[in-house]
């Protein structure tokens, strides 16, 4: 954990929140962040991390195919790779683009949008978060969403606390501190990160301690930048200058098992994330994570998820259905 904290630091994040929402149900919007968004804050540097804060209601968000996830009043939800998504009261409706319902700040603070139907109001913040998260392998290894009930944990009531007063102030015109709300973001963020590392099995975690060693963290980015590559734990080694004995020993003592069943481990939980979130055909999502071909895809995928792709796949969908219907 230490490392994976020592990795958001070097990050350098800053952010700031552009959007005051009041949805009434029903309501349906489809959203991303985009540079200009965050220009009006800050000169973009690096990629962009989104998320939300649900201050009254709730809402639904969905990124791509995947399972719709449920956002209660008093939580954030990140998304670390800034995914296009939807957000909703429900499933049921067709979505709208966010950017034809921004009313622009005369202030200098964030836009406004008040939009829906008049039935039950949802409040949300939305935010950005950017830095130089590309080939960062702790950021490619994050889900497409992440929730966080910011009255839990350690830190949680101050947490909540500020979050709370930077909602309240913003709706009453009031907030004058970007720099504020940044660090605020960033502290969110970081302790997102811990707690969804913290509630991971031990052998998926390991290797966050790979990330102090420069030479297993170059190899580390180098499997996660290009999974379908037919790497070799010879071609890593030579890659990050070291002899194949000297890189294997050091790797694999310090993420826990050997070069070769990381990446068969990274492959599948990649290709499950594709199965998870997108109507991608399974052959497709085979050849991307770096199989030649479906069959052996398939018995790699099952021996570590217990079932074959389509019917995992299929199991997703319907647990999917079901959380949406409720």
């Amino acid at each position: 954990m230490e490392a994976a904290l020592e990795v958001l630091r070097t990050i350098r994040l800053t952010g700031g929140i552009f959007l005051d929402a009041e949805f009434t149900a029903p309501w349906c919007v489809a959203a991303q962040v985009s540079p200009q968004d965050c220009s009006p804050f800050t000169p973009l540097t690096g990629g962009i991390l989104a998320y939300h804060y649900v201050s009254a209601g709730r809402l639904l968000l969905r990124v791509g195919q995947g399972r719709p996830v449920v956002v209660p009043a008093g939580h954030i939800v990140v998304l670390p790779r800034n995914d296009p998504h939807v957000l909703s009261s429900g499933l049921d409706c067709p979505p709208v683009s966010v950017d034809h319902l921004i009313q622009p700040s005369d202030e200098g603070g964030p836009a406004r949008i008040v939009h829906g139907g008049g039935g039950e109001a949802t409040r949300l913040l939305c935010g950005f978060l950017h830095g130089e998260t590309t080939g960062n392998p702790l950021i490619g290894s994050l889900p497409s969403v992440m929730t966080l009930d910011v009255a839990k944990g350690a830190a949680g009531l101050w947490i909540e606390s500020s979050f709370r007063y930077a909602a309240d102030a913003l709706a009453a015109g009031e907030m004058r501190s970007p720099a504020l709300l940044a660090r605020l973001a960033e502290l969110l963020f970081i302790e997102a990160v811990q707690r969804y590392l913290a509630g991971l099995p031990p052998e998926q975690r390991a290797w966050v301690g790979g990330l102090r060693n420069p030479f297993v963290s170059r190899a580390l980015c180098c499997l996660h930048d290009h999974p379908e590559h037919h790497w070799t734990t010879e071609a890593l080694a030579r890659h990050v200058g070291l002899s194949r004995s000297a890189f294997a020993e050091r790797f694999t003592e310090l993420v826990g098992v050997p070069p070769m069943r990381y990446l068969v481990a990274l492959r599948m939980q990649l290709a499950a994330r594709q199965l998870r979130e997108s109507p991608t055909p399974i052959v497709q999502v085979a050849l991307e994570v770096g199989y030649e071909s479906e069959a052996s895809f398939s018995k790699a995928f099952k021996r570590i998820y217990g079932t074959p792709p389509a019917t995992w796949r299929k199991g997703q969908q319907d647990a999917s259905e079901s959380i949406a219907s409720s």
